[in-house]
């Protein structure tokens, strides 16, 4: 960009500096595998020519994607609900009861 002074001399703007990029922070994550488990991934990933890393990263990919802050939906399975299915008195039968 220039900027003209007396229109017959243009003079070279200072160019802004950009911003310096905050550094990304990592954390380790470990977990163990068995021998088979092992084996059946490094297959897996041979077959489809790519690494451990980037197949576990993309598997888990929709969960690292979520805010700190949201909260994944509860399940409950049909199993959970009947415990609270019993033959319970309604007010009216409670109070004949009395």
């Amino acid at each position: 960009m220039y900027f003209y002074a007396s229109f017959s001399n243009p003079i070279k703007m200072a160019a802004r500096r950009k911003k310096k990029r905050r550094p990304i922070r990592y954390k380790v994550v470990t977990f163990k595998l068995t021998a088979r488990q092992k084996k059946s991934l490094e297959v897996y990933c041979k077959v489809r020519k790519t690494t451990p890393i980037k197949l576990i990263k993309k598997s888990i990919a929709h969960y690292l994607s979520l805010k700190p802050e949201d909260r994944p939906p509860d399940y409950v399975t049909a199993n959970q609900l009947d415990l609270f299915e019993e033959d319970m008195p309604n007010e009216d039968e409670q109070s004949e009861m009395d």
